[in-house]
């Protein structure tokens, strides 16, 4: 069976096990009767603690608790730390004009960005035992699990060696918890079937937003600083995108895992944006200076292991910053650490004309390391092209 079919295949099992699981739950089954009572290995039998006497944060969690149980995973001593979610609000704040003419969804980010740690609800820190060489992370959210399907199938599947002596290539993906109350409790019961598939899921209690992508930074961070000492490379990227993981892989040929290496598609001297039409829009309020510090488009990047354990003791020095790819430039400044751009990044496309037929070619595909941004129809289609008999007049120099 050809790779489009088996993950046409896939796609369509988990779209019907979906449909299925719904009909289940209009018929007032539980989601536990619909899964036969089985619940994957990572998960605990310890209940999330319900809040109680504080004020609910809606932005971070959910009002309504759902029975969502917190694993105590561990290797030898070490371990996930936090087991409760407990945070109430910096009521101090509220009286202050500058957080009095915030817009409402900042003021509750400002409320709350003090709670930085989640309880981890799936974890798989044997990704990391062994003689692993690259470990490539996606940001995901529940729902999109086609995007998922088509990463594994493609750039995401894993190698036991990555050639010239180097370890192993392997897979993660990084979730919250579904933004929508009603769609929780089916989509995870969902998640906890693919992760039993697959068991390539990292997912923490906090709710899957775009502030909130700063809390995947983090958690991802601190995961990786528990479980991964030894990892000596890690790629970081969006679940949309195209990788080149031979390139990845020679572009690490002669590189060291104690190099400060951070690269990416980098944006120098970016100004915040002040329309509030715009999705990225930031008040004054929370950033007054002119210009960002350099950071690196987030839909891919490169980085040495042993950087990016000390970026995530950096950013416990900062407040947490409503952009995600911003935060992380912030904690390279920490560092004293400059991104690297690399012309084989391709976060906004080979063509920021999204018309431009460059971004359709797949002799350009080949050249680069990342490119954004591709549904999974597309990148499957991509993947096909540029790993079949593909002849092209010329490659492009891009290593």
């Amino acid at each position: 069976m050809s790779l489009w079919k088996k993950t046409v295949y896939r796609s369509v099992c988990l779209s019907l096990a979906l449909l299925v699981a719904i009909t289940v739950f209009q018929r007032s089954l539980t989601p536990g009767q619909f899964l036969q009572g089985h619940s994957p290995s990572t998960l605990g039998s310890q209940k999330a603690q319900k809040q109680s006497g504080h004020l609910v944060n809606s932005f971070w969690k959910n009002t309504k608790e759902v029975d969502i149980s917190t694993p105590t995973t561990s290797r030898g001593t070490q371990f996930w730390d936090v087991t409760t979610t407990n945070c109430s609000a910096n009521v101090n704040l509220t009286q202050q004009a500058w957080f009095q003419g915030l817009e409402p969804h900042f003021r509750q980010f400002v409320l709350y960005r003090h709670c930085r740690y989640f309880p981890m609800l799936l974890s798989h820190p044997e990704k990391c035992r062994g003689n692993v060489y690259l470990l490539m992370v996606v940001k995901s959210v529940i729902t999109q699990h086609d995007r998922r399907e088509a990463i594994r199938q493609t750039w995401g599947r894993e190698q036991e060696a990555a050639g010239r002596g180097q370890g192993a290539v392997r897979t993660l993906f990084l979730l919250g918890t579904a933004s929508k109350q009603e769609e929780r409790a089916h989509y995870q019961q969902l998640l906890a079937y693919e992760d039993r598939l697959y068991g390539d899921i990292l997912q923490w209690d906090f709710l899957d937003s775009f502030f909130n992508l700063t809390l995947k930074e983090i958690h991802f961070l601190k995961w990786l600083d528990i479980f991964c000492p030894n990892v000596p490379f890690i790629f970081k990227g969006d679940d949309d995108v195209f990788v080149n993981p031979a390139n990845l892989l020679e572009f690490l040929a002669d590189r060291q895992p104690q190099e400060d290496l951070f690269v990416g598609d980098i944006l120098q001297k970016a100004r915040p944006i002040r329309r509030k039409d715009n999705k990225y829009y930031i008040p004054s309020a929370l950033y007054s200076k002119t210009t960002y510090p350099p950071y690196a488009g987030g839909g891919g990047f490169l980085m040495a292991g042993g950087l990016a354990r000390r970026l995530y003791h950096a950013c416990n020095t900062l407040e947490l910053y409503p952009i995600d790819d911003v935060f992380l430039g912030m904690c390279l400044e920490v560092l004293g650490v400059p991104p690297v751009a690399h012309e084989g990044f391709k976060t906004f496309g080979i063509s920021r004309n999204r018309n431009s037929r460059m971004n359709k070619e797949p002799c350009f595909f080949r050249s680069m390391l990342v490119v954004h941004k591709l549904l999974p129809t597309e990148l499957l289609a991509m993947w096909g092209l540029v790993h079949g008999n593909l002849t092209c007049s010329r490659r492009l120099q891009v290593l």
